[in-house]
């Protein structure tokens, strides 16, 4: 009676859950504390990116390289799961590969920049104006005596932007320059550069290539003196031909990012004049980049500190007194996307090491929807037949036998719902082996039975016999692939872990419906009635 009653207890809870976790792929949440948690299609079933990433490990000492590749894999995982992406996958592959699932993704684009950004974020002091003309004196001077070292600077014009109406006062400036001076040495072709745009220490965008040029040469930044850096600005796509601020500042930071303890997301005041309606990143330090701080800006008063993102100068305030509490903001030509992934990639943390995207795929919906109606159709298929081989053979006990199959097959869907599971391509195909699997452990009881039966034994001791029989076999196969999945699981990537998963979702699940409850149907609708006949 006391083990009835446990079996019952069981079947009951294996119900109830089934129904909870099943219910939010057929109706509305009925209740407030109604659980609404969906079914998860991975990437094959509907569509996304698929990322191949490689960290670069050239710079990183060989003790460290191992410790570099699960900081690079933390770090990425940090910064998906932040970026709101349902269920990714994220997977270690050999020595430095990480593959990137990403299911149901639209922002391609977006999401590379994201996964890919170092994010090193830097305080740094602004040269002063002496130290500041000094190094672009120095830097005209070196262009001049090697221009034919650089030929693309001999007119600092492309000819693509010669429509520019600004051209002729530029060039005629940059020919004043050189006619009043017999030497060449006095042509400023970097203070040309740099004084492009309308504003001060500003290029405009048909000089940027130009200087992106002039620092990819080792010859020409071995000139800049020992501790100095020459920075750009932000720059503003959402304007037309936006000027690039230019920048001195000392190669020292003098805080970074690793003291960061909070980044979020704001938007402007209304009675903020410079950001009004504008988003921005309010940041904090921890208690020891606090005291940092501080002491940075108590005794710089009225010098000017950058704050710089990946080797960009998003924002160069003055400092007009000492900042107590560790709190500050980096402002710019922010949109509010580029405002949010900042603040993914400042809270998420760096990398260590640079990653390359060796490859890229993206799959379409459509081609999602290909395969769930292949994956169906060949389930439903399998299972029909299935089905009505179990009716024809077995008649009335095999109608019992594919109730408890769809039991399991419900079961299966919802514990991978309750787990937050992704149901996969590979994943069905585990759904249709276990639907095999579970209809073997019944023949296998059916014809215990049958055997029971042909020695004269009554339909109950029958049925008894039959289950105690079979038990065994069944347990010892469906625990030898159990760990045949274990291992897949654990070793496996992507979609072989996918069919792992449901393989052993759907082993566990068919040896209960097989043991527990078609004993439970038995004895509840044939042994339990003292039959003389048993349809099997």
């Amino acid at each position: 009676m006391k083990k009835t009653t446990i079996r019952t207890i069981l079947i009951i809870l294996f119900l109830l859950v089934t129904l909870y976790y099943l219910s939010p792929l057929f109706m509305q949440k009925p209740f407030e504390f109604w659980t609404d948690s969906k079914l998860k299609l991975g990437l094959d079933l509907r569509g996304g990116m698929q990322i191949n990433l490689y960290v670069d490990l050239t710079n990183i000492k060989e003790k460290d390289q191992e410790e570099a590749v699960k900081t690079a894999l933390e770090v990425i995982r940090n910064r998906v799961d932040q970026f709101g992406v349902a269920e990714p996958s994220i997977q270690r592959v050999g020595k430095n590969k990480i593959v990137i699932q990403l299911p149901g993704l639209k922002d391609f684009g977006r999401a590379k920049e994201l996964i890919g950004k170092t994010a090193l974020l830097e305080f740094k002091l602004l040269a002063d104006q002496t130290e500041t003309q000094r190094i672009i004196d120095q830097l005209d001077l070196f262009l001049a005596q090697n221009i034919n070292k650089y030929p693309y600077l001999s007119d600092l014009k492309s000819e693509s932007a010669k429509n520019d109406p600004l051209f002729k006062t530029k060039k005629d400036s940059l020919a004043a320059t050189k006619g009043t001076e017999d030497s060449k040495e006095s042509t400023k072709y970097f203070t040309t550069i740099i004084n492009s745009g309308i504003d001060p220490n500003s290029i405009s965008q048909d000089y940027l290539e130009d200087f992106n040029k002039l620092l990819a040469d080792t010859s020409f930044t071995n000139v800049i003196p020992s501790g100095y850096q020459l920075l750009l600005g932000k720059d503003n796509k959402e304007k037309d031909n936006a000027n690039v601020s230019f920048y001195v500042v000392y190669n020292r930071a003098e805080v970074t990012g690793k003291y960061l303890s909070e980044a979020t997301t704001k938007i402007g005041a209304q009675g903020d004049f410079k950001n009004a309606n504008k988003p921005y990143i309010s940041f904090k330090f921890n208690r020891e980049g606090s005291k940092i701080f501080e002491r940075l800006t108590g005794s710089n008063v009225q010098r000017r500190l950058a704050i710089v993102l990946d080797n960009v100068v998003y924002v160069a305030p003055t400092i007009q007194d000492r900042i107590r509490g560790g709190e500050g903001q980096i402002t710019g030509a922010f949109t509010l996307e580029e405002c949010q992934d900042l603040v993914i990639v400042l809270k998420a943390g760096n990398l260590p090491a640079p990653v390359e995207i060796g490859e890229e795929r993206t799959i379409g919906p459509s081609l999602g929807s290909d395969s769930i109606k292949k994956g169906i159709k060949a389930g439903l298929l399998g299972a029909l037949m299935i089905v009505l081989f179990m009716l024809i053979y077995y008649k009335l006990s095999g109608l019992i036998a594919n109730l408890a199959l769809a039991l399991n097959v419900a079961f299966i869907f919802a514990v991978l719902t309750m787990f937050g599971g992704t149901l996969t391509l590979p994943g069905i195909a585990g759904i249709i082996l276990t639907i095999g699997m579970a209809v073997d452990a019944n023949v296998l009881i059916f014809e215990r039975i049958r055997e029971e039966l042909k020695n004269g034994k009554t339909v109950r001791n029958a049925v008894d016999a039959g289950f105690n029989r079979a038990i065994i076999t069944i347990v010892d196969s469906n625990i030898t692939t159990l760990i045949t999945a274990a291992v897949l699981y654990n070793f496996g990537t992507g979609p072989i872990r996918g069919f792992a998963l449901t393989l052993s979702i759907g082993i566990l699940s068919s040896m209960f419906t097989s043991i527990v409850v078609v004993r439970a149907i038995f004895e509840g609708t044939i042994t339990n009635k003292n039959r003389t006949k048993l349809s099997i």
